[in-house]
């Protein structure tokens, strides 16, 4: 049995392996959501975060920004932490701000953002942790 294609292992490798910025969306300074320690693990494994979130905290000595555009350098991938329902908007706006790769969390799948995205020609990955697939 072949893998759902958002779940494809060269392409989750070579997102872990090239994207070293990665912008985390839902990233607050709450140290009781997933999105802090999956950030604390790319920190740890050498990738720079940037926390995006209404609120723009810093979180892990990153300052943090209100939206993906409002983000004033280049990011390689956009990691979403947020519902299904709300997750295809930042995959789009990963593909206006020219990200090269997009990851929806575990429990966070929509396969008319992942056409949309791998279309546009990013890498996309649905319903995978990068500190479980590391």
């Amino acid at each position: 049995m072949r893998p759902e294609p958002w779940g494809d292992p060269d392409t989750i490798r070579w997102i872990l392996d090239e994207c070293q910025t990665w912008a985390i969306v839902g990233l607050a300074d709450n140290p009781s959501r997933a999105a802090h320690s999956v950030a604390k693990f790319l920190k740890r494994k050498g990738k720079r975060i940037v926390p995006v979130h209404p609120s723009a905290e810093t979180v892990w000595g990153e300052p943090g920004y209100a939206s993906l555009s409002d983000i004033p350098f280049e990011v390689d991938c956009v990691d979403v932490f947020r519902r299904s329902c709300a997750a295809p908007a930042f995959a789009d706006e990963a593909v206006t701000i020219s990200a090269k790769a997009v990851w929806f969390q575990l429990g966070v799948l929509d396969q008319p953002a992942f056409e949309r995205t791998t279309a546009a020609g990013l890498r996309m990955v649905m319903d995978r942790c990068p500190a479980i697939e590391w």
